[in-house]
Protein backbone atom coordinates (compact mmCIF):
# COMPACT_ATOMS: atom_id res chain seq x y z
CA UNK A 1 0.00 0.00 0.00
CA UNK A 2 1.40 3.30 -0.93
CA UNK A 3 2.19 5.65 2.27
CA UNK A 4 -0.09 8.95 2.55
CA UNK A 5 1.66 11.95 1.44
CA UNK A 6 1.88 14.97 3.50
CA UNK A 7 3.13 18.29 2.14
CA UNK A 8 4.37 20.17 5.28
CA UNK A 9 4.76 24.18 4.68
CA UNK A 10 7.57 25.61 6.72
CA UNK A 11 11.45 24.92 7.37
CA UNK A 12 11.88 26.81 10.14
CA UNK A 13 12.49 24.66 13.60
CA UNK A 14 8.58 23.79 13.87
CA UNK A 15 8.21 22.59 10.20
CA UNK A 16 11.48 20.82 10.13
CA UNK A 17 10.40 19.11 14.06
CA UNK A 18 6.62 18.54 12.31
CA UNK A 19 8.06 16.98 9.21
CA UNK A 20 10.44 14.60 11.53
CA UNK A 21 7.67 13.42 13.33
CA UNK A 22 5.34 12.64 10.70
CA UNK A 23 8.53 10.90 9.06
CA UNK A 24 8.59 8.94 12.26
CA UNK A 25 5.02 7.32 11.45
CA UNK A 26 5.92 6.03 8.63
CA UNK A 27 3.84 8.75 6.24
CA UNK A 28 5.83 10.16 3.19
CA UNK A 29 6.73 13.74 3.61
CA UNK A 30 7.72 16.86 1.45
CA UNK A 31 8.87 20.11 3.25
CA UNK A 32 7.89 22.88 1.48
CA UNK A 33 8.79 26.57 2.04
CA UNK A 34 9.95 29.93 0.76
CA UNK A 35 12.85 30.27 2.46
CA UNK A 36 15.72 27.65 4.33
CA UNK A 37 18.11 27.85 6.97
CA UNK A 38 20.05 29.87 7.31
CA UNK A 39 17.27 32.09 5.96
CA UNK A 40 14.42 31.55 8.87
CA UNK A 41 13.74 33.51 11.86
CA UNK A 42 14.68 30.03 13.75
CA UNK A 43 18.40 31.03 12.77
CA UNK A 44 18.13 34.45 14.57
CA UNK A 45 16.54 33.15 17.92
CA UNK A 46 18.59 32.50 21.14
CA UNK A 47 16.89 29.38 21.20
CA UNK A 48 16.83 28.96 25.01
CA UNK A 49 14.77 26.79 26.29
CA UNK A 50 11.81 28.78 28.09
CA UNK A 51 8.32 29.95 27.20
CA UNK A 52 7.95 33.26 25.84
CA UNK A 53 5.53 35.53 24.59
CA UNK A 54 3.26 32.48 24.02
CA UNK A 55 -0.52 31.25 24.99
CA UNK A 56 -2.46 29.32 26.07
CA UNK A 57 -0.89 28.71 29.27
CA UNK A 58 -1.47 25.27 29.92
CA UNK A 59 -1.46 24.09 26.13
CA UNK A 60 1.92 25.86 25.97
CA UNK A 61 3.43 24.36 29.40
CA UNK A 62 2.43 21.01 28.12
CA UNK A 63 4.13 21.15 24.80
CA UNK A 64 7.01 22.72 26.77
CA UNK A 65 7.53 20.02 29.21
CA UNK A 66 7.14 17.20 25.88
CA UNK A 67 9.69 19.32 24.03
CA UNK A 68 12.31 19.19 27.23
CA UNK A 69 12.15 15.88 27.50
CA UNK A 70 13.48 15.49 23.92
CA UNK A 71 16.04 18.14 24.13
CA UNK A 72 17.46 16.64 27.18
CA UNK A 73 18.05 13.22 24.83
CA UNK A 74 19.03 15.60 22.00
CA UNK A 75 22.01 16.74 24.84
CA UNK A 76 23.47 13.24 24.62
CA UNK A 77 24.35 13.86 20.38
CA UNK A 78 27.34 15.78 19.98
CA UNK A 79 26.31 16.73 16.78
CA UNK A 80 22.92 17.72 17.54
CA UNK A 81 23.93 21.58 19.08
CA UNK A 82 21.80 20.93 21.71
CA UNK A 83 23.75 21.26 25.57
CA UNK A 84 22.13 21.68 29.03
CA UNK A 85 23.62 24.27 31.34
CA UNK A 86 22.73 25.08 34.41
CA UNK A 87 21.65 28.73 35.42
CA UNK A 88 19.42 31.20 37.40
CA UNK A 89 16.48 32.95 36.51
CA UNK A 90 15.75 36.42 38.38
CA UNK A 91 12.12 38.15 39.29
CA UNK A 92 10.72 41.52 40.51
CA UNK A 93 9.34 42.03 44.20
CA UNK A 94 5.75 40.84 42.28
CA UNK A 95 6.84 38.26 40.33
CA UNK A 96 7.47 34.05 40.44
CA UNK A 97 8.79 31.81 38.67
CA UNK A 98 5.81 29.90 37.09
CA UNK A 99 5.43 26.42 38.39
CA UNK A 100 6.68 24.75 35.04
CA UNK A 101 10.09 25.57 35.77
CA UNK A 102 9.53 25.43 39.67
CA UNK A 103 9.08 21.87 38.68
CA UNK A 104 11.82 21.00 36.34
CA UNK A 105 13.97 18.17 37.54
CA UNK A 106 16.16 19.22 39.61
CA UNK A 107 14.92 22.60 40.06
CA UNK A 108 15.29 24.77 43.62
CA UNK A 109 14.25 28.32 44.70
CA UNK A 110 17.44 30.71 44.82
CA UNK A 111 19.23 31.14 47.93
CA UNK A 112 19.32 34.56 49.18
CA UNK A 113 22.71 35.15 48.26
CA UNK A 114 21.94 34.47 44.94
CA UNK A 115 19.61 36.87 44.71
CA UNK A 116 20.16 40.49 43.09
CA UNK A 117 19.00 44.03 44.73
CA UNK A 118 15.69 44.41 43.51
CA UNK A 119 14.34 40.84 43.22
CA UNK A 120 12.52 39.26 45.67
CA UNK A 121 12.61 35.48 43.96
CA UNK A 122 14.69 33.26 41.51
CA UNK A 123 14.71 29.64 40.47
CA UNK A 124 17.94 27.36 39.69
CA UNK A 125 17.37 25.19 36.70
CA UNK A 126 19.02 23.21 34.31
CA UNK A 127 17.71 23.56 30.45
CA UNK A 128 18.92 23.13 27.08
CA UNK A 129 20.68 25.59 25.12
CA UNK A 130 20.00 24.87 21.56
CA UNK A 131 22.56 26.28 18.70
CA UNK A 132 20.16 26.85 15.48
CA UNK A 133 23.15 27.40 13.52
CA UNK A 134 24.25 24.13 14.48
CA UNK A 135 20.89 22.73 15.34
CA UNK A 136 18.73 23.24 12.45
CA UNK A 137 21.36 22.17 9.63
CA UNK A 138 21.10 18.54 11.83
CA UNK A 139 17.43 18.19 11.01
CA UNK A 140 17.71 18.87 7.97
CA UNK A 141 20.33 16.30 7.56
CA UNK A 142 17.80 13.80 9.30
CA UNK A 143 15.08 14.43 7.70
CA UNK A 144 16.61 13.48 4.50
CA UNK A 145 18.49 10.65 5.68
CA UNK A 146 14.84 9.48 6.04
CA UNK A 147 14.03 9.96 2.58
CA UNK A 148 12.52 13.15 3.05
CA UNK A 149 12.52 15.56 0.25
CA UNK A 150 12.98 19.76 0.85
CA UNK A 151 11.43 22.49 -1.83
CA UNK A 152 11.67 25.78 -2.41
CA UNK A 153 8.36 27.26 -3.32
CA UNK A 154 6.26 29.85 -2.51
CA UNK A 155 2.21 29.08 -1.87
CA UNK A 156 0.19 32.09 -2.67
CA UNK A 157 -2.89 29.77 -0.52
CA UNK A 158 -3.27 26.98 1.27
CA UNK A 159 -6.06 25.12 -1.35
CA UNK A 160 -2.81 25.66 -3.98
CA UNK A 161 -0.42 23.78 -1.30
CA UNK A 162 -3.39 20.85 -1.20
CA UNK A 163 -2.97 20.70 -4.79
CA UNK A 164 0.12 19.09 -3.90
CA UNK A 165 -1.17 16.63 -1.26
CA UNK A 166 -4.55 16.11 0.17
CA UNK A 167 -2.83 16.26 3.89
CA UNK A 168 -1.36 19.47 4.17
CA UNK A 169 0.18 21.07 7.59
CA UNK A 170 0.55 24.50 7.70
CA UNK A 171 3.93 25.85 9.96
CA UNK A 172 4.47 29.34 7.88
CA UNK A 173 4.69 31.44 10.98
CA UNK A 174 4.55 34.83 9.79
CA UNK A 175 3.43 33.73 6.39
CA UNK A 176 0.51 32.82 7.82
CA UNK A 177 -1.04 36.28 7.79
CA UNK A 178 -1.28 35.47 3.68
CA UNK A 179 -1.07 32.03 3.44
CA UNK A 180 -3.94 31.82 5.94
CA UNK A 181 -5.56 34.62 5.44
CA UNK A 182 -4.77 35.06 9.44
CA UNK A 183 -5.35 38.58 10.52
CA UNK A 184 -4.90 37.95 14.17
CA UNK A 185 -0.95 37.31 13.62
CA UNK A 186 1.45 40.09 14.31
CA UNK A 187 5.12 40.08 14.28
CA UNK A 188 7.31 40.63 17.58
CA UNK A 189 10.44 42.45 16.85
CA UNK A 190 13.48 41.06 18.72
CA UNK A 191 16.99 42.18 18.34
CA UNK A 192 20.20 40.30 20.07
CA UNK A 193 23.66 41.27 20.37
CA UNK A 194 26.39 38.16 20.39
CA UNK A 195 29.47 39.01 22.09
CA UNK A 196 32.62 36.88 23.10
CA UNK A 197 31.74 34.06 25.73
CA UNK A 198 35.40 33.94 27.92
CA UNK A 199 34.63 31.86 30.95
CA UNK A 200 30.72 31.97 31.46
CA UNK A 201 29.33 28.85 31.91
CA UNK A 202 25.89 29.66 32.96
CA UNK A 203 22.91 31.50 31.64
CA UNK A 204 21.03 34.07 33.55
CA UNK A 205 17.78 35.51 33.19
CA UNK A 206 16.09 38.73 34.72
CA UNK A 207 12.90 39.94 34.47
CA UNK A 208 11.52 43.44 35.47
CA UNK A 209 7.99 45.13 36.46
CA UNK A 210 7.24 46.06 33.11
CA UNK A 211 7.81 42.37 31.69
CA UNK A 212 10.42 42.95 29.86
CA UNK A 213 13.42 40.80 29.84
CA UNK A 214 17.40 40.66 30.10
CA UNK A 215 19.40 37.22 29.45
CA UNK A 216 23.12 35.90 28.81
CA UNK A 217 23.06 32.29 27.27
CA UNK A 218 26.47 31.26 26.69
CA UNK A 219 26.82 28.96 23.63
CA UNK A 220 30.06 26.93 22.53
CA UNK A 221 31.65 30.15 21.10
CA UNK A 222 29.70 33.08 21.57
CA UNK A 223 27.46 34.11 24.50
CA UNK A 224 23.74 35.52 23.07
CA UNK A 225 22.68 38.30 24.92
CA UNK A 226 18.97 40.41 24.77
CA UNK A 227 16.42 41.45 24.77
CA UNK A 228 14.04 43.58 23.35
CA UNK A 229 10.33 42.47 22.32
CA UNK A 230 7.95 45.29 19.86
CA UNK A 231 5.21 44.00 18.61
CA UNK A 232 3.84 45.03 15.90
CA UNK A 233 7.45 46.65 14.29
CA UNK A 234 8.74 45.07 11.57
CA UNK A 235 12.00 46.81 11.06
CA UNK A 236 15.04 44.42 10.42
CA UNK A 237 17.44 47.10 10.60
CA UNK A 238 19.85 47.08 13.67
CA UNK A 239 19.25 49.93 16.33
CA UNK A 240 22.59 50.99 17.79
CA UNK A 241 21.03 52.45 21.08
CA UNK A 242 19.17 49.41 21.08
CA UNK A 243 22.22 46.95 21.10
CA UNK A 244 23.84 49.89 24.03
CA UNK A 245 21.38 49.10 26.25
CA UNK A 246 21.32 45.54 25.35
CA UNK A 247 25.10 45.51 26.97
CA UNK A 248 24.70 47.74 29.21
CA UNK A 249 21.94 45.34 31.22
CA UNK A 250 23.83 42.36 30.33
CA UNK A 251 26.59 43.75 31.89
CA UNK A 252 24.69 44.76 34.86
CA UNK A 253 23.37 41.10 35.16
CA UNK A 254 27.12 39.66 34.64
CA UNK A 255 29.97 41.58 35.15
CA UNK A 256 32.25 39.45 33.75
CA UNK A 257 31.14 40.55 30.09
CA UNK A 258 32.28 44.29 30.41
CA UNK A 259 35.14 42.59 29.42
CA UNK A 260 34.35 40.92 26.26
CA UNK A 261 34.02 42.21 22.71
CA UNK A 262 30.64 42.48 21.03
CA UNK A 263 30.53 40.07 17.66
CA UNK A 264 27.36 41.18 16.27
CA UNK A 265 23.63 42.48 16.46
CA UNK A 266 21.01 40.60 14.86
CA UNK A 267 17.19 41.34 14.24
CA UNK A 268 14.30 38.75 13.82
CA UNK A 269 10.45 39.21 13.89
CA UNK A 270 8.87 36.14 15.83
CA UNK A 271 5.25 35.15 14.35
CA UNK A 272 3.01 36.64 17.48
CA UNK A 273 -0.93 35.33 17.47
CA UNK A 274 -3.05 35.44 21.06
CA UNK A 275 -2.57 32.08 21.34
CA UNK A 276 -0.68 28.82 19.07
CA UNK A 277 -3.12 27.57 16.30
CA UNK A 278 -2.45 24.31 16.68
CA UNK A 279 -5.87 22.77 14.82
CA UNK A 280 -7.34 20.70 12.80
CA UNK A 281 -9.53 22.78 9.54
CA UNK A 282 -11.02 20.29 6.47
CA UNK A 283 -10.93 22.23 3.26
CA UNK A 284 -12.76 21.06 0.40
CA UNK A 285 -9.70 20.08 -1.04
CA UNK A 286 -8.10 18.27 1.75
CA UNK A 287 -6.96 18.48 5.06
CA UNK A 288 -4.92 21.33 6.93
CA UNK A 289 -3.54 20.91 10.29
CA UNK A 290 -2.21 24.32 11.39
CA UNK A 291 1.16 24.48 13.58
CA UNK A 292 1.83 28.48 14.02
CA UNK A 293 2.27 31.37 15.49
CA UNK A 294 4.57 30.08 18.50
CA UNK A 295 5.89 33.63 19.39
CA UNK A 296 9.20 33.76 21.22
CA UNK A 297 8.86 29.97 21.70
CA UNK A 298 9.25 28.21 18.72
CA UNK A 299 12.19 26.01 19.46
CA UNK A 300 11.17 25.75 23.18
CA UNK A 301 7.73 24.32 21.59
CA UNK A 302 8.86 22.38 18.74
CA UNK A 303 8.91 19.02 19.77
CA UNK A 304 5.74 18.57 21.91
CA UNK A 305 3.55 20.73 18.94
CA UNK A 306 5.14 18.41 16.04
CA UNK A 307 4.19 15.26 18.03
CA UNK A 308 0.33 16.43 18.52
CA UNK A 309 0.62 17.24 14.76
CA UNK A 310 1.45 13.49 14.46
CA UNK A 311 -1.43 12.81 16.34
CA UNK A 312 -3.56 14.36 14.37
CA UNK A 313 -2.63 12.58 11.52
CA UNK A 314 -2.12 9.15 12.14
Amino acid sequence: MERRTVLVVGCGVIGLTSAIELQRAGLRVILAARALPPDTVSNIAAAFWSPYAVAPAERCDAWALESYGVFRELANDDFSGVVMRSGIEFYPHDGEAPSLLRNLPGARAARASELRPGHASGVVFDAPVIETSIFLPWLMRKFGAGGGVIEVVRFDSLDEALERAPLVVNCSGLGARELARDESMYAIRGQIVRAERGTIERFVLEHDAQGGSTYVIPRSNDCVLGGTREDRREDLRVDLRQSEDILRRCAALVPALAKLRPLSAVVGLRPGRPVVRLETEQRAKGLVVHNYGHGGAGVTLSWGCAREVRERLT
